[in-house]
């Protein structure tokens, strides 16, 4: 494949055509939306892993409370260090979600403003 786009790189000088030209390039404003949507695709994981993390705390709750009901301390406080784990990982990812949350909103102002701006690069006619 990079053989094929060097000889496609070299045949386009070779006849005049500039690579760069050939190639479309994204907008700014594509670009912007793809990085919502990404931010987005992020929180809408952060919220599973979330989902699933506190699905295993209230199961080990469950367990630990039978293990000590049966006597079983030792598997008791292997429950306990299995709580303690889920719940460190729900305090990441509900940082991972603030921070997703504030970079979509961050991202949709740009996206806002560059719509908006009426400062052109372009020259008018």
């Amino acid at each position: 494949m990079k053989n094929r786009t060097l000889i496609a790189a070299l045949l386009a000088l070779a006849i005049g055509i500039p690579a760069a030209a050939g190639a479309p390039q994204p907008s700014d404003a594509t670009s912007s939306r793809h990085e919502v949507r990404r931010d987005r695709r992020d929180l809408r994981h952060d919220r599973r892993d979330t989902r699933s993390d506190r699905r295993d705390v209230r199961q080990d709750v469950r367990e630990r409370r039978q293990d000590v009901r049966s006597g079983d301390t030792t598997a008791a406080r292997a429950e306990t260090r299995d709580i303690r784990q889920d719940r460190r990982d729900l305090r990441g990812d509900r940082r991972d979600r603030r921070s997703d949350r504030r970079d979509i909103r961050r991202d949709r102002r740009d996206v806002h403003r560059d719509r908006h701006d009426t400062t052109s690069t372009s020259p008018k006619p």
